[in-house]
């Protein structure tokens, strides 16, 4: 069951290794590795965190933010992304919890014009620390393509 201590293990500072697929939901194989910075501090007196990235993609080095909130009437957690690539843009929220050591979160969105599901997967310890995964799913959640990791040490 989640609580609003699920994202403790990512409060402070962390060295970041992207891992980005450029092309998505096309069967492409092109993937790049860079690096980033992260850093989390709890918000709304413990319910809630924020996230400050920078992110030095080749394609273009940006900032971003994920804002995280518990609702204790429904443990679940929603997050949010904002970043300066289209900052008048927040991403629609996924919702989910953890069950362990993972969470998962989830959402209906869109890519290039077309439906899709989001999932963001949270791994507390894999390998020297945290990781987060983003796949995306065009047929319901039936099938999922790995196309953004981020492994925090």
């Amino acid at each position: 069951m989640s609580d609003s201590h699920d994202f403790d293990f990512l409060h402070g500072n962390w060295q970041v290794r992207h891992r980005k697929l450029a092309t998505r939901l096309a069967g492409a194989n092109d993937w790049s590795e860079f690096d980033g910075t992260s850093s989390t501090q709890p918000i709304l007196g413990g319910q809630g965190n924020v996230e400050d990235n920078f992110i030095d993609d080749p394609v273009g080095a940006y900032h971003a933010a994920a804002l995280r909130a518990f609702e204790a009437d429904t443990g679940l957690w929603r997050i949010w992304w904002l970043d300066l690539r289209s900052p008048s843009e927040v991403g629609v929220p996924v919702v989910g919890g953890f069950e362990g050591g993972s969470g998962t979160f989830l959402a209906d969105d869109h890519w290039n014009g077309a439906p899709i599901k989001v999932r963001f997967v949270w791994l507390k310890q894999a390998g020297v620390g945290p990781r987060w995964e983003q796949s995306f799913s065009p047929d319901g959640g039936r099938s999922w393509e790995l196309n953004w990791s981020m492994q925090f040490s």
